[in-house]
């Protein structure tokens, strides 16, 4: 049987990418506790600094609000919110920010949101860089609409924090090196394995749904179909491969090499990450939230990763990686590629639940 090669790259389809605004946020809160990074204090890399970020979670526990990696200096900063937290991180190699609001007042105004403004056009994350929660608001957020958030937001007072962006905020239909379906074309994000099972590959969860049969071409032989789909509420589908494949566990880097994917990590503010898409090639940037909440028109989804990377239609579902690290698969955003298009915000389904939701390992 002939040999279909997928590599790995992202699709979207349907509406095009909304460009953010210029918005400001409100006055920054947090006070550098201890001002620039001392001569002593080594540079971290990001994966010493996720490392230290995990330790320094288990210890200070509510003593902190939170950590992001400060790339320029090479260092974890994190938010604290007393004298003792301080003197912890200060010695751990780690420095430490003077926080107005703690973990505990944050995590609540979280949970509020999700329970109370499941509005679509909106999205919202913890910004640890601001010690706030940044709720983002897309053109269709009027009206009634708009009154409800105001009402939900004021009544969480200063921890939270609106803006707004121009055009909508919305999920993405397309993908990779294009897989195509009858009716839409998305994103290979990974290709995976999995015992006693057909290879696959991992996509966006509102692909699976929308798609059945996967072809590697516009209107060419059926190379996969999707076995199962979440979204909303997560956005991950896998389909496995019904055709003899060379799939590797690369990501195509459009530029005539590919990166080799070897392990599934976890993302932290901070970190410089890679987007590999159909439309728009690869893209860089970094990490700017976790556990982000977007209310789509079709559902809320959760526990996303947000980024400042574009992206455009034809990049959905498509890979998030930092290195040989996979990290996500491309669920929607605002914001395209363009040099005078402002502001951008993706957000992705990190890659580790989908796995391990489908029994699969990265192939």
């Amino acid at each position: 049987m002939k040999s279909f090669r997928v590599s790995v790259r992202a699709v979207l389809t349907g509406v095009a990418v909304a460009a953010l605004t210029a918005v400001s946020l409100a006055p920054q809160q947090v006070q550098a506790a201890a001002g620039p990074v001392p001569a002593t204090l080594s540079p971290l890399s990001p994966v010493s600094a996720q490392r230290l970020a995990a330790s320094l979670a288990d210890r200070l526990q509510g003593s902190a609000a939170g950590s992001y990696y400060d790339e320029g200096a090479g260092a974890l900063v994190v938010n604290v919110i007393d004298r003792t937290a301080e003197n912890i991180v200060r010695a751990a190699g780690a420095r430490p920010q003077r926080a107005r609001f703690t973990q505990a007042r944050l995590d609540s105004a979280l949970l509020a949101l999700n329970e109370r403004a499941a509005i679509p056009g909106t999205a919202w994350v913890q910004d640890p860089r601001v010690n706030r929660v940044v709720v983002t608001a897309d053109p269709t957020v009027t009206g009634a609409k708009r009154a409800r958030l105001d009402k939900v937001v004021s009544d969480l007072g200063e921890s939270v924090t609106v803006r707004r962006i121009s055009t909508r905020l919305t999920r993405f239909i397309e993908g990779g090196d294009a897989v195509w379906g009858p009716t839409a074309r998305c994103s290979l994000g990974f290709n995976v394995k999995r015992a006693g099972k057909p290879d696959g590959f991992l996509t966006a969860g509102h692909c699976g749904n929308a798609v059945t049969t996967w072809a590697a071409t516009r209107g060419g032989p059926q190379i996969a179909r999707t076995e199962a789909s979440t979204f909303p509420g997560s956005d991950h589908a896998i389909a496995g491969y019904t055709a003899t494949t060379d799939a590797p566990g690369t990501v195509r880097l459009h530029n005539g090499s590919s990166q080799r994917i070897t392990s599934a990590g976890t993302a932290s503010v901070g970190e410089a990450v890679q987007r590999s898409g159909y439309t728009t090639g690869l893209h860089s940037g970094k990490v700017t939230g976790l556990d982000a909440t977007v209310n789509y028109e079709q559902g809320q989804v959760r526990g996303l990763i947000q980024t400042d990377v574009c992206a455009e239609p034809g990049d959905s579902g498509g890979p998030l990686f930092d290195g040989p690290k996979a990290l996500g698969l491309l669920s929607g955003g605002s914001g395209n590629c363009g040099l005078l298009s402002g502001p951008k915000v993706t957000y992705y389904q990190p890659v580790r639940p989908a796995l391990d939701a489908y029994g699969a390992t990265l192939g």
